[in-house]
């Protein structure tokens, strides 16, 4: 298949070119460069410098393709409370944009990158597909937004599409690593700790309902995620009728703290903490069950334990 890849450059993305490339695709990597990197775009990838609100370029970028990867988003849950304004366009009113490009010109897959936000603050953990979907912030919200809008357009005009919720994206590639300006992942700011370049992890509230009193999340390695948008893609092609699906790696996740103290071990250093406020608009856990996507996909996480995920992403940071 030939496949557009919004935000192609980004993090999750360039491991989805390159998840693409390896399964013997043509991607075509679709990114404004606002967050993404160009380094990151896959050398066997063609790149399409240009941003989703840019009619003309993204009608060309679809007249070559078969379905499309949707990738280009804002995803800081706190900026989204700040300025949610931002985040209505650049999630809703762009993807709309897409959308209506597609329809223009005959494309009828998709699969999009959601987000475990779109459930808030469930009352039962591990999180199924059915559960409530109640966001506590614009993030969330813009995503659940844009969920509903395929849902429309499938009944309406016929495309078909799946909904990838993601819970904690997290690992590298050798190809493929977190590089976030201003980064708020976690993990990543834990490794800059340990290196020096920041002066402490902030540790935002501990007064969480959790064993430990911080925020508990469930993670999943960037690679895991790749394979299960090419995964999501094939089954379109095979006539999948669409619907969403959680990927994490179920469990009872893990804590903040405990991501520290792991981290701590794979890197044989200190890292120093501090503790702030609780930010706006945070669930104190979100764990999935990604049962449904195992039983109807066949897709499971390879790399699931937190040791491994922090050491992928350490690896290529101590040089």
């Amino acid at each position: 298949m030939r496949v557009l890849v919004t935000g192609g450059a980004g993090y999750v993305g360039s491991g989805v070119v390159e998840e693409l490339v390896r399964g013997g695709h043509s991607a075509i990597v679709y990114d404004s460069l606002y967050k993404g990197h160009r380094e990151a775009v896959h050398p066997d990838a063609e790149f399409v410098h240009a941003d989703l609100f840019d009619a003309a370029a993204l009608r060309g970028a679809l007249g070559k393709t078969d379905a499309v990867i949707h990738m280009a988003a804002d995803a800081i849950v706190g900026e989204s409370v700040q300025d949610p304004a931002k985040y209505y366009r650049n999630n809703v009113v762009a993807g709309l944009v897409l959308l209506d490009s597609m329809r223009e010109r005959g494309v009828r897959s998709l699969v999009f990158s959601s987000s475990a936000a779109v459930y808030g603050q469930p009352a039962k953990q591990p999180i199924e597909e059915r559960d409530p979907k109640a966001p506590t912030n614009p993030y969330g919200e813009t995503k659940l937004a844009f969920e509903n809008a395929l849902r429309w357009y499938s009944s309406a005009y016929g495309l078909r599409s799946i909904s990838l919720r993601y819970f904690n994206a997290a690992g590298a590639t050798p190809r493929c690593r977190e590089r976030h300006d201003p980064e708020t992942h976690l993990i990543p700011v834990v490794l800059q700790a340990a290196l020096g370049r920041i002066p402490a992890v902030t540790v935002f509230g501990t007064d969480y309902p959790t064993p430990d009193g911080t925020c508990v999340r469930d993670y999943i390695h960037v690679s895991d995620l790749a394979r299960a948008h090419v995964l999501a893609l094939e089954a379109l092609a095979s006539g999948h009728a669409g619907g969403a699906y959680n990927l994490g790696c179920g469990g009872a996740g893990y804590s903040v703290k405990q991501v520290i103290d792991v981290a701590r071990a794979v890197c044989a250093r200190d890292i120093p903490v501090r503790v702030g406020p609780r930010r706006a608009g945070d669930p104190a856990v979100l764990v999935a069950s990604p049962d449904r996507i195992i039983r109807e996909l066949g897709w499971r996480p390879r790399l699931q334990e937190l040791r491994e995920i922090v050491r992928s992403a350490w690896e290529p940071l101590r040089g």
